[in-house]
């Protein structure tokens, strides 16, 4: 499922109405319609962002009897100042906490994967655990001679924990 980019898609109109703020006298009026102005832009794009969750948590719960999710520690993640705008304008942690209190209503099974679970270093074919990769290397072939998409195997170990 494609990230919407919603913070992306409004930055443009939020720098503005942070330029037009900065440019306002301390405590003026206008300087307080300003403030309103950008509120209103930053509440749109968290409005869009839960509209976005809730609706694709819904539809994950709807289609699925079990759901297995990896817990990421987005807090380390964000350390990465190229990935974290983007890591913040998904909201992983908001995406799995609705996850679970709709699998929970529903009757479905969540299951949280520990977050020191090397399902992209572990082989889905033979069960070997392989050296540490970078996050550029997206392919990688095992000993066993299976080819893998990181994505795909990771995939497909996280279904194995499952069962």
């Amino acid at each position: 499922i494609d990230n919407p980019r919603l913070l992306r898609k409004s930055e443009e109109k939020v720098k503005k109405a942070q330029r037009t703020l900065s440019r306002k006298k301390a405590g003026s009026r206008n300087r307080e319609k300003a403030r309103l102005i950008l509120a209103k832009r930053h509440e749109k794009i968290a409005n869009q962002r839960k509209d976005f969750l809730h609706k694709l948590s819904r539809r994950i719960v709807d289609e699925n009897q079990v759901i297995v999710v990896e817990t990421l520690k987005s807090k380390d993640m964000m350390k990465d100042h190229k990935v974290a705008k983007s890591i913040g304008d998904v909201s992983w942690y908001e995406f799995v906490r609705q996850l679970e209190y709709k699998s929970n209503f529903y009757g479905r099974t969540l299951i949280k994967a520990d977050p020191w679970f090397a399902s992209t270093q572990i082989c889905s074919s033979c069960g070997v655990k392989g050296e540490k990769k970078a996050m550029d290397v997206r392919e990688w072939t095992c000993a066993c001679g299976a080819h893998h998409d990181r994505d795909i195997n990771a995939s497909l170990n996280l279904l194995m924990l499952a069962d």
